[in-house]
């Protein structure tokens, strides 16, 4: 899995349809209407998030690595 940087991650969220709700110092709160989950994606700068954390926040947004 490539690394990827959390303004990449909240690109592709935004492209499958979630909404920035607000951002709470640097991180980034993602809504969908309709789904009770929220995701927060750290943003901090260019840095890469770790493959855990990456992974997570990829699997209940729905993202494949093709998405990316």
């Amino acid at each position: 899995m490539k690394q990827v940087s959390g303004k990449e991650l909240a690109r592709a969220v935004q492209r499958q349809g979630w909404t920035l709700t607000r951002i709470h110092g640097s991180h980034h709160i993602f809504i969908m209407p309709g789904r009770r989950e929220r995701i927060v994606i750290p943003i901090h700068g260019n840095h890469p998030l770790k493959i855990g954390l990456l992974r997570a926040l990829m699997k209940i947004a729905g993202l494949e690595e093709g998405d990316l």
